[in-house]
């Protein structure tokens, strides 16, 4: 079922999958939104019940003038108080991931496990590519055309409005949130007391087999599952990262 939150006077959009199970709020990356965890959303059903927040400045959720890292932190932590939930099990995917831990490590009494999907706890990326994507096209088949080999990854981000078709964020947005989410974030992933599992692409360019190894061994209590998939491993291999979550979850 389909939300909305304010924040600062911003509204935020949110899904809650309902059911019986124990919540899991879900956290996607940069150019994404709460549409990428449908997926995962069926797989954990109804043993598990998952939240998707659209974060700010993607999917419809609202922009916003700050993309940091307290921003984002705080955002997911307004909505779980404000959902009234005890301690949830909170999953994150690159962006998403960092959010996750951060929020793990600052707010404990909200989160009693995490799962982190293709993410360090060192960050450095560059999205400005993203600038060079059509802001409008006539048709959806044209906005895939002009986003080349980006649109397999932008199909849940992809909307028409007044004035033609185009994406569910605004690219400058991104480049910005990404600088902001560079930097050295060791002390948040080792304060971290929570069980964890580290779920990492073998393909991927943003976390590479060494950090992850670093991250599992700097640490207790992390579980460290390498899947045949580059960065987007949810998408690469739903099967595979449905069974890791649900083994994981099913342990703790």
């Amino acid at each position: 079922m389909p939300g909305t939150i304010e924040v600062g006077g911003r509204q935020l959009s949110y899904t809650d999958h309902g059911g019986p199970g124990r919540p899991v709020l879900a956290l996607h990356g940069h150019f994404h939104n709460g549409r990428t965890w449908s997926r995962l959303a069926a797989d954990l059903g109804p043993r598990w019940r998952l939240i998707t927040l659209d974060q700010r400045g993607h999917g419809a959720s609202d922009r916003a003038e700050d993309y940091g890292r307290e921003a984002y932190v705080a955002d997911a932590a307004a909505l779980l108080d404000q959902l009234g939930l005890e301690p949830v099990v909170v999953l994150g995917h690159s962006l998403g991931g960092v959010n996750a831990y951060q929020l793990a490590a600052r707010r404990p009494d909200l989160v009693r496990a995490l799962v982190v999907e293709d993410i360090g706890a060192v960050v450095d990326a560059d999205l400005s590519f993203a600038l060079e994507w059509p802001r409008r096209a006539g048709s959806r088949e044209e906005l895939v055309r002009g986003l080349g080999e980006s649109a397999r990854f932008l199909g849940d981000s992809l909307r028409e409005y007044e004035d033609g078709w185009g994406t569910a964020f605004v690219p400058e947005d991104m480049v910005t949130s990404q600088q902001l989410l560079n930097g050295d974030h060791w002390a948040d992933w080792l304060a971290v007391r929570v069980p964890t599992l580290l779920i990492r692409g073998d393909r991927s360019g943003d976390l590479t087999a060494d950090h992850a190894r670093e991250m599992a061994a700097r640490r207790p209590d992390v579980e460290l599952v390498e899947l045949p998939a580059g960065h987007v491993v949810h998408a690469d291999d739903p099967e595979g990262f449905g069974a890791a979550v649900r083994g994981f979850l099913g342990r703790l």
